[in-house]
């Protein structure tokens, strides 16, 4: 590891540096799953296959130096398979047994491939950080986190998840086709993946749980308060400056828990720019990420709505 003397902002600089070897070309979408992760929640990445969503997780988990472990989900995957007891049929009782789910980073890949009640499994791991099994309550590993991987809903074989999984995730994000140039590097230097085991780990476990109270710590002033209070208002009422006309989102509007997000998120944002204190900037630029898929239920429908709340809403 490197040494505590080098400046915090300078370290996860290194961190965003050495995800950028694996993913290519995507600078925005690294930044907001490393804030993600410094806030101390889940990620959910929504879009076609083949852009690099799973290669993403792995980077993610090399480069912080946490064990990681992949579920598949598939239409056929039942709860029990996330890892959590098993049947003896010695003795024809379920024993325990630690799973997939018991490490820090853990891959549902293509989550909404499996049914409703199979993703329901995830509930209380996601929100509790434990699991229930035979009366007996387990604690999962510190840090934890879920990075899911979802297709598109209108492909084929794919089941929309409900908003209550939805609400565990603290962002969802897109990573998109790669533009001209880094597509061109790809092409010629071949599948990045294959580089994951060379990622010298920039962090550990401990290491991560310090830099997340860090994040916790970062100052947010009144004024900014009032700010994402009056962002949460408007997703929730009519907007007057569009002539009483609901304000984009105000069908679904944002909880109380969205907000408390949205300020860990903002703190996370700031911390990556090596700043004490969170900026009107911050909220902006994680907005759209934490706030998307509560207001239209995915990203590709509540991405254009956050960003009519930004513009809807004054600066403090």
């Amino acid at each position: 590891l490197k040494s505590l003397a080098v400046p915090l902002s300078d370290r996860l600089a290194t961190v965003l540096a050495e995800l950028g070897r694996i993913v290519v070309g995507k600078s925005t979408p690294l930044r907001l799953a490393l804030a993600c992760m410094l806030a101390r929640g889940h990620l959910l990445i929504e879009d076609i296959p083949g852009v690099g969503k799973s290669t993403l997780a792995q980077a993610l988990a090399g480069t912080l130096g946490l064990h990681y472990a992949r579920v598949q989900f598939t239409s056929d995957l039942l709860p029990a398979d996330v890892g959590v007891s098993i049947f003896d049929p010695e003795t024809h009782e379920f024993r325990f047994h630690s799973g997939p789910i018991f490490h820090s980073i853990v891959l549902a890949d293509e989550i909404n491939r499996a049914p409703p009640k199979t993703q329901s499994a995830l509930l209380e791991a996601m929100e509790e950080r434990q699991v229930s099994i035979d009366g007996v309550t387990r604690p999962l590993p510190e840090p934890f986190f879920v990075i899911a991987t979802q297709n598109p809903t209108e492909q084929i074989g794919a089941y929309p998840l409900p908003e209550s999984q939805l609400d565990r995730f603290l962002m969802s994000i897109e990573l998109g086709y790669p533009d001209a140039a880094a597509e061109r590097e790809l092409l010629i230097s071949g599948d990045r993946r294959a580089r994951i085991p060379e990622l010298e780990p920039c962090a550990d476990a401990a290491t991560l749980m310090a830099w997340q109270r860090e994040a916790a710590a970062v100052h947010v002033a009144p004024a900014l308060l009032d700010y994402i209070q009056a962002l949460l208002t408007a997703s929730r009422t009519s907007n007057a400056a569009s002539g009483g006309t609901p304000a984009p989102g105000a069908h679904r509007g944002l909880s109380p828990r969205a907000g408390l997000l949205l300020v860990a998120a903002a703190r996370a944002w700031a911390l990556l720019d090596g700043r004490p204190m969170v900026l009107p900037e911050d909220v902006q630029a994680v907005f759209a990420a934490v706030a998307g898929h509560r207001l239209a239920g995915s990203t590709r429908a509540g991405g254009p709505q956050a960003q009519a709340l930004l513009r809807a809403v004054a600066l403090p």
